[in-house]
């Protein structure tokens, strides 16, 4: 390669950095809070509770507007108070009492010591898949041995099948050895690959929400399984039927695991609540009021 090429690949990959590093520095100027063992903490449960309000609030809304139930999983199903208010009380108390001393010991070990330069653009994007794709083989593998063996399936796995319908809240509803199992292949991933801080943020961030999508018990157009071509990836629909079948589909995002090893279950297409009360398929069917009408008009 010549000296010309190499410049240019420097060029592209300094330019690259400058995209990241004005977000880093606004970062970096609050150093002594983000430096903390109660940033990732508070950033960890801010992002989830984040993500979990739209959800929430659309359970809400779902008997006044029925155009919602649309794109729920389960349309005649939503969270009561008795369901949401033990599980977020669950999440809050899990990350009070477990998460933040075992910050505060790693923190004590080896306090952060924050870069003064950001990442590169691809670095960071590269890193959060691998990061993504990581976690996903390790967790279909511990998943997959929960259901096999009783004595784990009754220690780390059986709190978060208590809910047989997903919704948002219930995401991290889960036993104390099963959120420090999670904890672990997180935090491995990112030590091993030596990510960059920010690019740890942005892995958490996209973990969560994929996390929380996944359980929001909606299915949407924009929704990120639609997004992603050649069904590499489940989606709320493909993650509900693992609850409710318990035998199939144990990877948290990606379907190679299971398509390879014969756990692949496709989800049916879901019936959608039509205008007129009546129900069509998500392939463009027309519900049965919308079939007699044209019969009676022809």
């Amino acid at each position: 390669m010549g000296c010309h090429n190499v410049s240019e690949l420097r060029d592209l990959g300094c330019s690259s950095q400058l995209l990241l590093q004005p977000l880093w520095d606004a970062m970096r100027s609050r150093e002594a809070f983000a430096r903390s063992p109660l940033f990732p903490v508070i950033f960890s449960m801010v992002t989830y509770v984040g993500f979990c309000l739209p959800f929430v609030v659309l359970d809400l809304l779902c008997p006044w507007l029925p155009i919602l139930r649309r794109y729920k999983i389960h349309p005649d199903f939503s969270p009561s108070a008795r369901q949401l208010l033990p599980c977020l009380g669950l999440t809050l108390s899990q990350h009070l009492l477990v998460v933040f001393p075992v910050t505060l010991l790693h923190w004590a070990r080896s306090p952060a010591l924050l870069p003064r330069e950001a990442p590169e653009l691809s670095q960071l994007l590269s890193h959060v898949l691998i990061c993504l794709l990581l976690f996903d083989t390790e967790v279909f593998a511990w998943h997959r041995l929960q259901h096999k063996v009783p004595w784990l399936y009754r220690t780390f796995h059986k709190v978060h099948h208590q809910n047989a319908s997903s919704f948002a809240l219930a995401t991290q509803y889960m036993s104390v050895w099963e959120l420090l199992s999670l904890t672990f292949f997180d935090v491995l991933n990112v030590a091993v690959l030596r990510c960059h801080p920010l690019t740890v943020l942005v892995f958490h961030v996209v973990n969560i929400w994929l996390s929380v999508e996944d359980h929001s018990g909606y299915d949407f157009p924009w929704s990120t399984h639609r997004l992603v071509p050649f069904g590499w990836y489940g989606g709320v629909a493909h993650h509900d039927l693992h609850h409710s079948q318990f035998n199939c589909n144990f990877a948290p995002y990606f379907t190679h695991w299971d398509k390879m090893l014969g756990t692949l279950r496709s989800a049916p297409l879901p019936a959608r609540s039509c205008a007129c009360g009546g129900r069509y398929l998500d392939s463009g069917e027309l519900c049965p009021s919308h079939l007699n009408q044209e019969k009676k008009q022809t």
